[in-house]
């Protein structure tokens, strides 16, 4: 994916370019129109308006208590997030050699768009190829920080990305690529480079540098630069793409002779590579939990596991399989648990005859069913305006499959690829998704192993001269801001509805904002209505509500 692995149904699926191929206490609203009194102009007119919008109305649902209706229009919580690629420079930096200045400024160019649109989560390539856009003992500097591999750019981006993410109130996954040695076979490696110290590594491949997947050493590296990540900076996720094995290419044999006659115990092949794969995911879940048990780890996988024609359990698709094409076996991740949520890329749209975006999606929730893995749907934003297929060139493509995202309980959000589009908003869709499914802000999903006691709730909530305001918590990472609007006593979502506060935050329609935490916490509130606030804690989980006094 950094990349993005979508591609291939037995022949190239889309023709796109090799760019794409390989791919301080504010309260950040998402975005300065989206505040219930600037932008969404209350619950009603917003629930219209998205009635209109989203086709049919969604259904009504009622909360745990079962006294409060909830709208699926109004998803409570909901991950909204965007890729930010650096390989080749196809996000950032848009080119190397840029002064530090100029990096932070695109940077907090991507993030304000992020925020603009309501998003609440980045996923940050920091290696893209066994080399790291942080500073790192491990691996060298990247050549898309300089342009030059190994050289030392003056400065560590990495706590600049992520401060600046969590002070916008975006989750910020630091993305992995775990096999790419080299982006090519015939790349000069800098000294120190793990491939040049370790050639038994690795396995030359159609122009490329890989390491070997079959080898017990390469897994032990692999796990201990996810693992140096996350004890060294505040990253909230490790996630990664769609690479594992080589995609199918001139049809070369990928050169692991050696290490299946070591290690193969007997095993097929094509079976022994899974296993690969498979401790590669768990002995990475395990390393990440145990050095910070809050940090979230998934994976972005290929969007068809297998078609129905190889596995009766597959999806009703006729395109490639990564489970026996690149070896990657989402479904014995998902039984494992070693994951917290799968994102497959469904990059295809409505209709298409090989991988129907409506085929697909409820085989990936249908996968995921009472496993307690969460479900985020791979969103292809880089295609929208694409006239290659009819379907693209149309704008209420993409905002359709949010739409029918609502029908299965189990999807728990998107993420775009990639960032340079939330600049360029092809075909103006970002708008479109915006108003018809993102007229609210979000809390984060929750992770089943993440549910855990209720932070205590904000003190000394205030409403002076059009500003709330509330004492800060030390447990808290975020506060969420509900308004009731005037007038709207004992109607949905109204707090007289069930004599409480409780179905005031039941779902979003009341949510106006969610403000990261500072020192001195406040929000500007401008419309009328009763205010409530929660505090969030760095795991996602909610106070009880604390009305204004």
């Amino acid at each position: 994916m950094t990349d993005r692995g979508h591609r291939r149904l037995g022949r190239p699926l889309i023709a796109t370019t090799a760019v794409a191929l390989l791919a301080g206490g504010a309260a950040y609203t998402f975005g300065p129109d989206a505040r219930a009194e600037q932008g969404a102009r209350g619950s009603a007119a917003a629930a219209k308006t998205a009635g209109k919008a989203g086709g049919k109305a969604a259904p009504e649902r009622s909360s745990a208590a079962g006294s409060c209706p909830t709208s699926a229009r109004f998803p409570k919580r909901q991950l909204r997030g965007v890729w930010i690629a650096t390989v080749r420079n196809l996000d950032w930096p848009s080119r190397p050699g840029l002064s530090q200045e100029r990096q932070r400024a695109e940077y907090l160019k991507i993030l304000d768009n992020a925020v603009k649109r309501r998003l609440n989560a980045v996923f940050f390539q920091v290696r893209p190829a066994s080399d790291a856009l942080y500073r790192s003992s491990l691996e060298p500097w990247s050549q898309w920080l300089t342009g030059t591999a190994g050289k030392d750019p003056g400065w560590d981006p990495l706590p600049f990305l992520v401060e600046e993410a969590h002070r916008r109130g975006l989750e910020f996954h630091a993305w992995f690529n775990p096999y790419r040695a080299a982006e090519s076979a015939t790349s000069e490696l800098p000294p120190g480079h793990p491939a040049r110290r370790h050639p038994d590594w690795t396995v030359r491949h159609e122009g490329g540098l890989y390491y070997n997947p079959g080898l017990p050493q390469v897994r032990d590296w692999v796990a201990r630069v996810v693992t140096d990540v996350v004890r060294r900076y505040d990253v909230d996720g490790v996630h990664f793409d769609d690479y594992f094995y080589p995609y199918p290419g001139k049809g070369t044999r990928f050169a692991d002779q050696a290490a299946f006659k070591k290690f193969g115990n007997g095993m097929k092949l094509a079976d022994w590579r899974r296993d690969n794969v498979n401790k590669l995911v768990g002995q990475v879940s395990a390393a990440v939990r145990e050095a910070k048990p809050y940090v979230k780890f998934g994976i972005s996988p290929f969007g068809i596991w297998r078609n129905k024609k190889e596995d009766p359990s597959g999806s009703n698709t006729s395109g490639m399989s990564a489970y026996d094409s690149i070896y990657a076996d989402a479904k014995a991740w998902i039984k494992a648990r070693s994951v917290d949520y799968i994102m497959p890329q469904l990059y295809w749209p409505r209709g298409f005859s090989a991988a129907a975006y409506e085929e697909l999606l409820p085989w990936w929730a249908g996968a995921v069913k009472g496993t307690g893995v969460d479900l985020y749907i791979g969103q292809a934003l880089y295609r929208v305006g694409s006239t290659d297929t009819p379907a693209w060139k149309k704008a209420g493509e993409l905002p359709s499959h949010l739409t029918l995202n609502r029908k299965y309980p189990e999807v728990g959000g998107d993420v775009y690829f990639s960032a340079r589009y939330l600049v360029s908003n092809p075909l103006s869709v970002l708008d479109r998704i915006v108003s018809q499914h993102y007229q609210r802000p979000a809390l984060l999903p929750l992770p089943e192993r993440f549910k855990a006691k209720r932070p205590a709730a904000p003190r000394g909530v205030r409403h002076a001269n059009g500003t709330l305001s509330w004492e800060a918590r030390p447990d808290a990472r975020a506060y969420a801001v509900y308004r009731a609007p005037a007038g709207r006593a004992g109607k949905t979502g109204g707090a007289a509805a069930a004599g409480s506060s409780a179905c005031v935050t039941a779902d979003a329609r009341n949510l106006v904002a969610i403000v990261p935490a500072s020192d001195a916490p406040s929000y500007a509130a401008g419309g009328s209505g009763a205010y409530y606030v929660t505090t969030l804690d760095r795991l996602g989980n909610e106070s009880t509500p604390t009305p204004t006094r």
